[in-house]
């Protein structure tokens, strides 16, 4: 299934240039309906999500909400009701951590990115260790399955304000 899923994702820049030929007809307006090659993307926007426990939950263990801390930050994860297993495995009801630095939640149904502002603990890893300038931070939990894909529905921490010294 995820084969068919890439080789369309793939093919969908050969199928967009294919309807963009000049024509005589007036452009359509910025509101119309999306086109099939748009409507495509939007569905593929979404891959299988592996499903969570009801109830389960992902919360910082330490700092907390409003802690003033200093450089190197300890942040300490916890999780309820599911297993932490490092990316790869796909046992059910299991997932690793994410730490989201100073941004929202990434699309849901992708898998979340990997740069300064989504961290990922792959390895199954449940506290670490960051460097944060000095001030204002905003920090969030969410847990990825064997894919780094959130679970349905995503089992997401409480956001937490840290100031750091």
């Amino acid at each position: 299934m995820r084969v068919i899923l890439f080789t369309a994702l793939a093919a969908l820049p050969m199928l967009v240039a294919c309807g963009s030929g000049t024509s005589n007809a007036p452009a359509e307006p910025a509101a119309e309906a999306p086109t099939g090659a748009e409507s495509a993307v939007e569905e593929a926007a979404v891959l299988p999500r592996s499903p969570s426990v009801e109830g389960a939950r992902v919360f910082f263990i330490s700092p907390a909400d409003g802690d003033t801390v200093s450089n190197p930050v300890t942040i300490v994860f916890g999780i309820e009701g599911m297993d932490i297993a490092p990316a790869g495995d796909a046992t059910a009801h299991t997932g690793h951590h994410h730490l989201l630095i100073d941004t929202g939640l990434p699309n849901l149904g992708m898998p979340i990115p990997a740069d300064d502002n989504h961290v990922h603990f792959g390895k199954g890893q449940t506290e670490t260790e960051i460097m944060l300038s000095p001030g204002e931070h905003t920090l969030q939990m969410l847990l990825g399955d064997h894919l780094h894909i959130p679970h349905d529905p995503p089992l997401t921490s409480d956001p937490i304000t840290l100031y750091v010294e």
